[in-house]
């Protein structure tokens, strides 16, 4: 049976066409151009704004002209990430999807259901003719997994609707009415190269971590390969261990389950003492993240490393930085409202840099921790830079579309939504600040593991979020 022929298959069909088409964050073009043609080919009004976002505006079927008009919102990149041996380019090939029991996978890769999903059930209202809706504004934005760059230069003036609903939250029975903000915070360390002193080398290998959403899945006590790997590396410092190279993690917004490091120590004991370290850092996460797996080999004695004073300055600011939950919400039960997520650490040519991204639903702590994280490089000579900050969307529980959707809802299943508020980054804080005013909830299928190889979506699910979306928008509130 092939993804295709799943139910409903306008879905589907949908998501397997756009997943033949790389997409990935900064590089849409070819995704933007996709969509436009999706458009034009359905005579629909199609435009593309300055930033890249492309709007599809379709009118309202016989009888629905009195109801307000509803925005579906999706972001067109995805996250792209792999196995390690796994060979594909994300550049050139389309994501490979099957179908594992009751869920949709990817070979070896992101499936792209985060957001993937949400746009195709978007394309499939716009292709309909003959499902019930009101007048129809699809806004399909850009670089949303990098920076939200698209939100943020969303053209004004160019969306009537009053009701946005954005198809980006990753459990079935979820409405979503708030979210966190986030920032990222960068440091860079230059250092001067030198001849190792010590004669025995060694790669060193963490990987098989579950890794996820650095902000969904922040919770889940999953390990963090630089933060692992530091431990092990730091059982060198009795040996004078210096760091030649390492390369931990993969995107700013992804928990890094892998980190490979080279380097140079004085005793071969190092590796006897890396072996110990493993088995107790397993027996830590054998719970939480059972798959984690630690390898050192012996290899040739690279010509360049870093200093053991710059190296043991290095271990101690990883050892320093907050990684993980910083605080709990104490107004919504159960929110994360602060976290960091240490995703890159890289070590090369005499180069140190690291990549972080600090979330919160308050302003304030997500400063805090932003500063906190910063002043751990600084106090070791980092330059720290601040980026890309980007605010929450404070819930609104008086939702006008949240009261249509609520009954529809129990109606329909035999149960209540879990209303809440997320800890990831949607665009709807930024979009409300691009058109104040705007009746917003995020809602989509159930998807597991986003942003990473482990990603999957639930099938049942999917038909369930269809349904539900078209009874949604049968119900549309009037104007």
């Amino acid at each position: 049976m092939s993804v295709r022929s799943l139910s409903p298959e306008v879905i589907w069909n949908h998501f397997e066409d756009l997943n033949a088409v790389p997409r990935p964050s900064k590089k849409e073009e070819r995704v933007i151009a996709f969509m436009k043609e999706f458009g034009k080919k359905l005579e629909l009004e199609t435009y593309e704004d300055p930033a890249g976002n492309v709007i599809i505006k379709k009118p309202a079927t016989p009888g629905m002209e009195d109801r307000q008009t509803v925005i579906l919102q999706g972001h067109l990149d995805m996250v792209h990430q792999k196995n390690a041996e796994t060979d594909f380019d994300f550049d050139t090939q389309g994501i490979q999807s099957y179908i594992d029991g009751e869920w949709v996978k990817a070979k070896g890769t992101t499936l792209g259901a985060d957001n993937g999903m949400g746009v195709a059930a978007a394309m499939s209202i716009l292709s309909s003719k003959d499902i019930p809706h009101p007048a129809i504004e699809a806004l399909f934005t850009i670089d949303e997994e990098t920076g939200m760059t698209g939100a943020f230069e969303l053209e004004q003036g160019i969306l009537e609707g009053t009701i946005l609903l954005n198809l980006d939250t990753e459990d079935d029975d979820e409405f979503s009415i708030g979210c966190a903000g986030g920032i990222d915070t960068n440091t860079s360390y230059h250092y001067t190269p030198e001849s190792p002193k010590g004669t025995f080398a060694y790669n060193i290998t963490v990987k098989g971590l579950k890794g996820g959403h650095s902000g969904m899945d922040i919770h889940l006590e999953r390990g963090n390969a630089n933060k692992i790997m530091n431990r092990l590396i730091a059982e060198g410092q009795d040996y004078g261990v210096q760091i030649a190279e390492i390369n931990g993690g993969s995107l700013r917004n992804a928990i890094p389950r892998e980190s490979f490091a080279t380097v140079v120590v004085n005793s071969e004991d190092f590796a006897e003492a890396v072996d110990l370290a493993s088995e107790e850092i397993k027996d830590e996460f054998a719970i939480s993240d059972g798959g984690l797996k630690i390898e050192i080999t012996k290899c040739d004695i690279p010509a360049e490393v870093m200093s053991i004073d710059e190296t043991n300055k290095l271990i101690q600011a990883i050892f320093a930085v907050h990684n993980g939950v910083y605080r709990m919400s104490m107004a919504i039960e159960g929110l994360v409202e602060t976290s960091s997520s240490l995703a890159r650490v890289i070590v090369k040519d005499g180069s140190f840099k690291t990549l972080s991204l600090q979330r919160s639903s308050v302003e304030s702590s997500k400063m805090d921790v932003a500063h906190t994280v910063g002043s751990a490089f600084a106090l070791m000579g980092c330059e720290v830079e601040h980026t890309g900050s980007y605010p929450g969307w404070a819930p609104n529980p008086d939702s006008t579309i949240l009261k249509t959707m609520e009954p529809i809802y129990k109606k329909m299943f035999n149960e209540d939504p879990d209303i809440k508020a997320c800890h990831a980054g949607l665009e709807c804080g930024i979009l409300n600040e691009r058109y104040p005013g705007l009746d917003m909830i995020s809602f989509g299928p159930t998807i597991r593991n986003p942003h990473s190889p482990d990603e999957m979506v639930n099938i049942k699910s999917v038909e369930k979020f269809w349904n539900f979306l078209l009874e949604v928008l049968k119900e549309t509130p009037k104007r």
